[in-house]
């Protein structure tokens, strides 16, 4: 794994910061900022720095142990991602320097199942415990060493940790401990940590694990007076160690916890399922078969939904929603009906604790018998059992086990003895803090729910993200563009791509025809974006004509890198009149966010375009402004981390060599940046952080001093706009010359492979759910602006806009809007969430830096 490990210390213990050190960092950082000055960096941004610079230096000065966290309430500036640049005066930044908390223990140990992306949390953990002073303890084969203590607390070094980001499964071990049941093996545990000195814990498990560990921190003060009865431990340590702080971080494939929207592994397992489903297409399409594809889920169906609704399967079984009396008609006639309109294939998924309405089990095998004595068809039943839980860990469950496992450290450290023990969970694409036992509560309750045949309150406690996964996959599955053809109203809505190819639009694309064909629209679809609009490439799309689209990569409409401006804002406004459209939806990248601003601002001189235009996100750059997330990035990372773990394993046979690999990305360091966080690299060069020769020398003396240790690679990334001067082919030469007899240096340009391959579970799943919203909101905004001769007339700012995902929600936002807060020159917004995480990246690859918190405290139910 290229990740920044030097030779350590047997000991991890850290001594109190020593402010001269700080205060050379500081300098240091001025002078950094002081050469970039003759940049494209303006003499405002300059004053801004210095005075980041000033408040910053007051919160080192003031540094202790017992300080929690420095709050600065102004954004940082750009600096070689010592501090990130963030958005919003609002909020208040947790900035935590290097060995804030020096002395203190604490252990981390994963229970129940196993999930992908356990190793990169427990990765995370070790290296900002150390980075913070902290002493970090494996504990070994969760609570059964707890239990057993002696070898199995061991203390982690940094190279402890060395190479597991892309391990599946977990390398410190998880059992079953029925001994910690019972208070005499609770008794022993806390014995074993005291004897260790740790109090603060992380817990990495399913929500019997958690409750375990909050039944633990409240006996904790009873167990140290009895262990002090019992002469086992001292009354000086009990004094010293009488707090038991507890952080929980939620590891199953089931995702089946409350309070956070996924779970760490759950993407790796529907990365499995996909895999294999789309592997089962295209045997059961050869031979006109029907499969029955039974997944994990003995309490949840969050598996066996989300494939659904990104595999086009023609029925799905989850515990959640069972089906009612007569379903087995329901069934065969739903395949009859697929097979007479021309489907090849069947494909029903199962949760494997699907049950009918009394509570009756649905067996795979059992669906199977009936499909073939009813229909005769020749049905096969594939059941995937624990390959979900095997294999890499996705590119998104690296990403989120190491943001939650820097979070979990501080959350600990930051615990009080008046504070109640939390979970760091996500919502949305932000961190949070939900207390612990009130996720444990609301989960309990959801079984309860489904026990009592409550179906639809218990769908409502999953969240709404899973009841609108529900509804969208019942609408674009079952539901039949007859039913409504009664409707009194129906409109022309057109969609196109513009922009490069980026994984998922296919599954837009379907998602858009299918549920404008529900609501009893026309749906158009023109191809090859604009020009081919001018052209007249316009075609109507029935629902059988979308079918298997959702596992497509590239785009089967077509697209071109060509705005309506380029194209001809007249030639565009005459064919819309033509065709009579009354709505737009343009999916695709910068250029479908800047034809959507064109036409908005002609709409004085070109009335045609006084009707609902939105833009739907979709670029592997992700630097379309209005959202955080575009459809295909989540494709295009996964990419480049396969390939940065295939180049990897390269270096690591050639021994002491440094890879440098290019991403695309344009100006937007996206890619680079979470890549390089997601495959533990140990830089990564953007446009976003201006950079110099020295920078780079830097870098190279810390490779340098790499290359003593035990690992014997590295690996750079660099965004291929990084920098005019300072090219890929230039940092690799550099390198080769500076580390003669050191080690060696080799590129690798990835190129448009990172546009390719089949479209990730997460694209397939936001592109379904983007379109679907797209269609609500052109129809609610026609509906509302139709004449009675039927014309449409929109001419407001929020009919023209994207439509994202920000922070916690999905957001449209008129382009008008977004005008403001564009670079237009470099193509991407002004402000972008992920640059607060390069200090990550950096403290990880153990580079000095400042690590920035991003974690909000919320309750349970305000978690999606």
């Amino acid at each position: 794994m290229a990740e920044a490990d030097k030779k350590n210390d047997n000991s991890s213990s850290s001594s109190q910061p020593n402010n001269e050190e700080q205060q050379g960092e500081l300098e240091a950082l001025e002078e950094r900022n002081a050469r970039r000055s003759s940049t494209s960096i303006s003499d405002i941004q300059i004053q801004e720095k210095n005075d980041t610079l000033g408040e910053l230096r007051s919160g080192f000065t003031n540094t202790s142990s017992d300080t929690s966290s420095i709050l600065i309430n102004t954004p940082f500036s750009k600096y070689r991602g010592s501090v990130a640049w963030v958005e919003g005066l609002e909020q208040n930044l947790h900035v935590i320097a290097k060995d804030q908390y020096p002395g203190r223990a604490m252990g981390v140990f994963t229970s129940g199942g196993d999930a992908q992306g356990m190793n990169p949390a427990v990765r995370a953990i070790v290296r900002m415990g150390i980075y913070l002073g902290c002493k970090v303890y494996f504990i070994h084969e969760g609570y059964q060493g707890l239990v057993d203590g002696g070898n199995s607390i061991r203390q982690a070094t940094w190279a402890s940790v060395s190479g597991i980001l892309d391990d599946g499964g977990t390398i410190i071990g998880s059992a079953r401990c029925q001994e910690f049941r019972e208070r005499p093996g609770r008794l022993r545990a806390a014995k074993n940590l005291i004897d260790h000195g740790i109090n603060n814990i992380v817990c990495i498990g399913g929500d019997g694990s958690l409750t375990g560990a909050n039944l633990f921190r409240k006996e904790w003060d009873s167990l140290l007076q009895e262990l002090v009865q019992k002469n086992e431990i001292t009354k000086e340590n009990a004094n010293k160690y009488k707090h038991l702080n507890i952080v929980g971080l939620v590891g199953s494939i089931d995702n089946d916890f409350c309070g956070t929207d996924m779970t760490i592994g759950a993407d790796s397992a529907l990365h499995r399922i996909m895999e294999a489903i789309d592997c089962i297409t295209t045997t059961a399409s050869s031979h006109q078969r029907c499969f029955v594809l039974e997944v994990m889920g003995r309490h949840c169906g969050y598996l066996a939904l989300v494939t659904a609704l990104g595999s086009d399967a023609d029925w799905v079984f989850i515990p959640e929603s069972p089906p009612e009396p007569g379903w087995e008609d329901q069934l065969c006639n739903k395949l009859k009906n697929s097979r007479e309109m021309g489907q090849r294939l069947n494909i029903i998924v199962l949760a494997e604790g699907a049950t009918d309405y009394d509570g009756n089990p649905i067996t795979s095998d059992g669906v199977r018998q009936l499909v073939s004595k009813r229909l005769k068809y020749d049905t096969r039943v594939t059941i995937l059992g624990h390959v979900q839980r095997g294999g890499c860990p996705s590119a998104f469950d690296r990403l989120l086990g190491t943001r939650m496992g820097a979070e979990a450290v501080l959350a600990l450290m930051e615990a009080t003895p008046t504070s109640q023990p939390v979970v760091i969970a996500l919502s949305g694409n932000q961190t949070v803090r939900v207390p612990l036992m009130h996720c444990v509560e609301k989960t309990l309750a959801v079984a309860e729910a489904m026990k009592s045949k409550r179906f639809i309150e218990a769908q409502e406690l999953r969240g709404r993200s899973f009841k609108g996964n529900l509804e969208t996959y019942i609408c674009l599955s079952k539901l039949r563009p007859k039913l409504f053809s009664n409707k009194q109203h129906s409109f022309n809505l057109a969609m196109l791509n513009v922009g490069a190819p980026a994984c998922g639009v296919n599954a837009t694309i379907r998602a858009i025809v299918r549920f404008g064909l529900c609501e009893g629209h026309n749906m158009f679809a023109v191809f090859d974006g604009f020009e081919g609009l001018v052209n007249n490439q316009v075609k109507t799309l029935q629902w059988m004509a979308v079918n298997g689209w959702s596992s497509v990569g590239g785009s089967l409409l077509g697209c071109q890198k060509t705005s309506a401006g380029k194209v001809g804002l007249s030639l565009i406004a005459e064919r819309i009149r033509e065709h009579n459209f009354h709505a737009l939806l343009i999916i695709g990248g910068y250029e479908a966010y800047v034809s959507v601003l064109q036409m908005y601002e002609a709409r004085n001189k070109y009335p045609e375009f006084q009707i609902p235009l939105i833009c739907l996100p979709a670029t592997i750059s992700n630097n379309v402004p209005g959202t955080e997330f575009s459809i295909g990035t989540d494709t295009a990372l996964n990419e480049i981390v396969k390939i940065c773990d295939k180049i990897k394993q390269s270096a690591q046979g050639s021994k002491r060599r440094i890879f440098v690999i290019e991403t695309m990305g344009g100006y937007c360091g996206y890619l680079a940046t979470m890549a390089a966080l997601a495959s533990g690299a140990d830089q990564a060069y953007i446009y976003e952080e201006p950079f110099t020769i020295k920078d780079l020398i830097d870098d190279v003396d810390h490779l340098r001093k790499k290359m003593e240790g035990h690992l014997k690679r590295g690996l750079l990334l660099r965004n291929e706009m990084a920098n005019e001067h300072y090219s890929t082919d230039f940092i690799t030469k550099l390198l080769q010359e500076e580390g003669k007899g050191v080690f060696s240096a080799r590129s690798n340009v990835l190129g448009h492979m990172q546009q390719g391959g089949l479209p990730s579970p997460f694209d397939r799943a936001f592109g379904t759910k983007l379109g679907c919203k797209a269609v609500t909101y052109a129809v609610s905004l026609i509906e509302n602006a139709a004449t009675e001769e039927g014309k449409v007339v929109c001419n407001t700012p929020e009919s023209a806009v994207v439509l994202g995902l920000v922070k916690r929600q999905n957001t449209i936002t008129p382009v008008e809007t977004l005008k403001s807060n564009t670079d237009i020159e470099h193509r991407m917004p002004l402000e972008q969430w992920w640059l607060k995480l390069r200090p990550l990246l950096r403290i990880l690859a153990k580079h000095e830096s400042v690590y920035i918190g991003d974690f909000v405290e919320t309750g349970v139910d305000e978690v999606d």
